[in-house]
């Protein structure tokens, strides 16, 4: 017997009991070892270690000339210090030069900083080699390569360790570089690959499809018929499954019949962890996910989708969202969650069950969105009905703590929803919020 709210006829779920249903059931997916690049997106199920410093050596930070200090200190505009350049030293050439008393090497950023040198002098404080002032920068070795020797005087002194980043100053041989749990974005990529790692242990990006339903739906770009609207619900929860980490793939709308939807479903399984629909699930006598899949369960389904368990469809106490199902289907139990067809209805569901749903089949910790109380914005008090939790559009204010509403409460409308960037949660047992009341909500950047 499904838990929830006994009306005297059917149950009626809660949001918080139909979202721990699902994330009850999902698991996260088992770690692979990836390329690099590969596992951009993915969930480290290890701590990473330091292998070796970074940098692995002193180097400078400038192009300049590495010298020992005592022989800058007193260098000046009317009396500069002149020194014997021994050398290049260019960053991963051979052997170095080493710096003596009287002596520098001419430095490029990045390079080792050479034997006997303490600090590095930017060629800016020097003539270059050249004996008419300070320049601003060095000539190609390959158009003049007599700048690697002669003298150099050097008009400003220098302290041990000026413009010399130290060997492990970034990371040091033992640290830990990156906690399990981490999103490898572009910045831990490019630290995996500085301390030498080519590959690394993620749980891999959950492929999600999406598939809407409706023989009325078109696809933009195509001439709209009587009776006709544009497919936009596939296109914004498929954005929504990548933004939320997935690698996700549109299916498009396909027609009021339940073969054809069955048959569909069965052909995307291969490449799905999560298949989400959109349409179809609520009373009505064209309401084709209901009629296809409520039968699913049966180990000797013909189809082969309901040897994986079976789904289910509910009524909750939420608004918009009310018709929701959820279950697993084929052999390899893959989960589906069924969504309403209205557009608002469709995405806040997504970000109410199927967002936790992705995140958690991604292996993060803390699969939700941020909450914060702000105060309500409105130039009059809010109604919503009883019993029901409802989402509301609404643009938040951070600085100034308050969220305002956005658009109506039609689960139609779509244009207020873009302006949207938040949702305000008013709970199932208040009827009416009033302006300047705080309330929860939700943040959806």
């Amino acid at each position: 017997m499904p838990r929830g709210q006994d009306t005297g006829q059917e149950h009626v779920w809660s949001v918080d009991e139909h979202l721990e249903d699902i994330l009850a059931a999902v698991r996260p997916l088992e770690p692979i070892e990836l390329q690099l690049l590969d596992a951009q997106g993915c969930v480290l199920v290890e701590d990473v270690t330091v292998p070796v410093s970074l940098p692995p050596f002193d180097n400078s930070s400038m192009d300049g000339y590495a010298v020992r200090a005592a022989d800058v200190a007193g260098a000046g505009a009317e009396f500069p210090a002149v020194l014997t350049v021994v050398g290049d030293v260019a960053a991963g050439q051979g052997e170095p030069p080493t710096v003596g008393p009287g002596q520098a090497a001419r430095i490029m950023t990045g390079a080792p900083l050479p034997p006997g040198a303490e600090a590095v002098v930017p060629v800016e404080w020097t003539d270059g080699g050249l004996g008419e002032g300070p320049v601003s920068g060095m000539r190609a070795h390959s158009a003049a390569p007599e700048g690697a020797f002669g003298e150099v005087r050097v008009y400003r002194p220098a302290k041990p360790g000026a413009h010399v980043r130290p060997r492990g100053s970034d990371v040091r041989a033992g640290d830990r570089a990156l906690t399990a749990g981490t999103v490898l974005g572009a910045a831990q990529i490019a630290l995996l690959a500085a301390i030498g790692r080519g590959t690394v242990t993620v749980r891999p990006r959950p492929r999600v499809v999406v598939l809407s339903t409706g023989s009325e739906l078109v696809q933009p770009g195509e001439e709209l018929a009587d009776g006709q609207i544009y497919d936009s619900n596939s296109f914004s929860l498929t954005a929504a499954a990548r933004e939320a980490g997935a690698i996700a793939y549109r299916v498009g709308a396909v027609a009021d019949d339940a073969e054809t939807l069955r048959s569909t479903i069965e052909d995307q399984l291969i490449r799905a962890d999560l298949v989400v629909t959109t349409g179809g699930v609520s009373v009505g006598a064209y309401d084709v996910v209901k009629e296809a899949l409520s039968a699913i369960g049966d180990p000797d389904d013909e189809k082969g989708l309901g040897a994986g368990g079976g789904v289910e469809f509910r009524k909750l106490a939420m608004q918009p969202g009310k018709p929701q199902g959820f279950g697993s289907i084929g052999p390899d139990h893959t989960p589906l969650l069924a969504l309403p067809g209205n557009p608002v209805s469709s995405y806040v569901s997504f970000e109410v069950f199927v967002r936790p749903a992705v995140r958690t089949l991604m292996g993060l910790p803390d699969v939700h969105r941020t909450t914060v109380r702000a105060r309500l914005g409105a130039a009059e008090a809010l109604a919503s009905p009883p019993g029901k939790r409802q989402f509301l559009r609404g643009r938040h204010d951070a600085d100034a703590g308050t969220v305002t509403p956005v658009g109506g409460s039609g689960s139609h409308l779509v244009a207020a929803l873009a302006q949207a960037d938040a949702l305000i949660v008013v709970p199932e047992d208040t009827t009416s919020v009033e302006p300047g009341t705080e309330v929860d909500v939700v943040l959806l950047g």
